[in-house]
């Protein structure tokens, strides 16, 4: 029992460290071109929203359209601990989560024993709302203009910024995903699930349905604000439009994709669907009817998502190789009778 739960920590531990540290040693050996792993580390930023929406959407079983807003308070968070007040970029990130988490509560409490449409349209109401404030308060965010910001280039020796914007960005949403994953399997997350499942039942067990979906909601506007105070330093660059409504329709895209739950889903599609809207930039404008139409043929033919609620599980498919290579081996050897 104790060999099998090694194992079971080892193998994604093993695939983990290969993902972040095999392509930081590429990206610092000139292997990966910094163009290509920028968006790369993009992709990560978007992997952590998709998680926070899917937080809400797939775990919890609400509809949040306002992730964009609890974004936007990360990266302005985070530029102004560390510009105006001198806080180190590590703490100011952790910081930065702690307040949209903060922000997630208040908005949370007297909204979320809303369901459906009702609670898409507070969320969504808020994010302009923090996208409008972000815009008036020019003295402070430098209003529509926005605010630039030390970029992870310009805090680190020449020629390592890249890598090392990689290396944190990345491992930050492994230990998001880590972190979360063993959340779901505890007894909280549990509660959370059951709540999605069917609220009257788990209330009539005894599940407080009104608690598990705030701190559902918490979580996500925590990891969200860790998103935008990974993006700031990323960029270099923010302003409001950027964390408009187009912003949260986006992170929505990568959770449909994916599939509602899946947290391994949602962090593919966020993946894939970063680089191929980087790849067709040819098209210029036109490259935008391309998400559409992937959403139109994915509902059609496959409406739950790439992944449904399944995970991806390393340790299955690690179990799955010595079965796979004798069937191709059996085989072989009969053709050869």
């Amino acid at each position: 029992m104790q060999n099998k739960v090694l194992r079971n920590m080892l193998i994604p531990g093993v695939v983990a460290l290969l993902c972040v540290l095999l392509p930081f040693i590429l990206i610092e050996c000139k292997v990966i071109k910094p163009y290509v792993a920028q968006i790369l580390t993009l992709g990560a930023v978007n992997a952590i929203m998709a998680i926070s929406v899917n937080v809400v959407c797939g775990v919890t079983g609400q509809l949040s359209l306002g992730q964009a807003g609890f974004q936007a308070l990360g990266a302005y968070s985070v530029v102004l601990l560390t510009s105006s007040c001198h806080v180190p970029l590590p703490v100011s990130i952790v910081l930065a989560g702690c307040v949209a988490a903060l922000f997630g509560f208040l908005i949370g409490f007297p909204t979320l024993k809303l369901e459906g449409d009702y609670l898409a349209i507070v969320t969504l109401a808020f994010g302009e709302i923090i996208r409008v404030i972000l815009v008036n308060l020019k003295s402070v965010t430098g209003g529509p203009n926005g605010m630039r910001f030390i970029t992870f280039k310009n805090s680190v020796p020449a020629g390592h910024g890249t890598a090392v914007a990689y290396l944190t960005i990345v491992g930050t949403l492994v230990i998001i995903i880590v972190l979360f994953q063993n959340f779901l399997r505890s007894t909280y997350g549990r509660a959370i699930l059951a709540v999605r499942e069917d609220p009257v039942a788990a209330n009539s067990n005894g599940i407080f349905v009104f608690r598990n979906k705030m701190v559902g909601f918490v979580i996500a506007s925590f990891i969200a604000g860790i998103g935008g105070a990974l993006y700031a330093p990323l960029i270099g660059f923010i302003q409001p439009k950027i964390f408009d409504f187009n912003a949260s329709i986006n992170d929505l895209i990568y959770v449909v994709l994916g599939g509602m739950g899946s947290m391994t889903g949602s962090v593919l599609a966020a993946f894939v669907l970063t680089g191929l809207q980087e790849g067709l930039r040819f098209l210029k404008d036109y490259r935008l009817l391309i998400y559409p139409v992937i959403l139109i043929v994915m509902m059609l033919f496959r409406p739950q998502g790439l992944l449904g609620t399944r995970e991806i599980s390393f340790v299955k498919i690690w179990d799955s190789i010595p079965v796979v290579w004798k069937k191709l081996f059996a085989k072989k050897t009969q053709e050869v009778q």
